[in-house]
């Protein structure tokens, strides 16, 4: 298990903690579990009760082979289907509370995904998985040769953090926000807003404040209206919040 520091398009480290090898592995054989859970009811139901065994002995090679690719396809697209809908995570990755990440700070895409997925045939296939397993010992980020691949990492999300480390603000009930289109903002912008304002609020650095206003003006077309830098970005960070809170 090692420190990852994930350096932004804004200049801002942020740092996780990659995925052990025992979390990695957990995930693996949950999901697989999960695969061969399936392989034993499709056999129940359409071989043992629909019998469609004696269905295959009317039909050409070819067909069987078709019909047996249909029930294989799901096993075949688990990986980058579940990683693509809950961005990152299979049942086995959420169950271990582990995630596969972009290394440049954005979030991993299904292209990314995609990539991950070809390299399965080399990381787990090859040597029964050996190739993968030494790949993510030995990697600096602990990453088998598809991560490598797509820029991708894979952390653990057991980290201890409080709201300061989170996009979240503490907002009332009363609270009525400014800025309508904040919204215009991703989970992932405001991370970087939010990282990148408490760096520079810290180092007194009005300089990185002013260019991180300008940037979020210029995105979502946003005009200062509190005259203050630091008070925009305070509500900023508290409308989307507000707005994602009650969406």
């Amino acid at each position: 298990m090692s420190e990852l520091s994930i350096n932004t398009t804004q200049n801002v480290k942020i740092n996780f903690i990659s995925a052990s090898v025992g979390e990695r592995l957990g995930s693996y054989f949950i999901d697989l579990l999960i695969k061969i859970s399936y392989v034993v009811v499709v056999l129940l139901v359409f071989f043992y009760w629909l019998h469609f065994d004696k269905l295959f002995n009317k039909l050409d090679s070819w067909s069987v082979m078709s019909i047996l690719l249909v029930f294989y396809l799901p096993i075949m697209f688990y990986s980058i289907t579940l990683e693509s809908v809950f961005e990152g995570q299979t049942i086995g990755k959420k169950l271990v509370k582990i995630k596969v990440v972009k290394i440049d700070g954005y979030q991993a895409g299904f292209g990314d995904y995609l990539i991950r997925w070809f390299f399965r045939i080399i990381d787990f296939t090859l040597l029964y998985g050996l190739v993968g397993l030494i790949a993510v010992v030995t990697s600096r980020k602990s990453q088998r040769l598809g991560d490598m691949a797509a820029g991708t990492a894979v952390i653990t999300l057991k980290n201890k953090i409080d709201i300061s480390h989170t996009i979240l603000e503490e907002i009332g009930d009363a609270y009525v926000p400014t800025y309508p289109l904040v919204i215009k903002l991703s989970d992932n912008d405001m991370r970087i807003i939010k990282e990148t304002f408490q760096k520079a609020e810290a180092k007194n650095d009005h300089e990185m404040i002013y260019k991180l206003v300008a940037k979020i003006e210029k995105v979502t077309g946003i005009k200062n209206q509190s005259g203050n830098n630091n008070d925009f970005i305070r509500v900023i960070l508290k409308d989307y919040n507000f707005y994602t809170q009650n969406m």
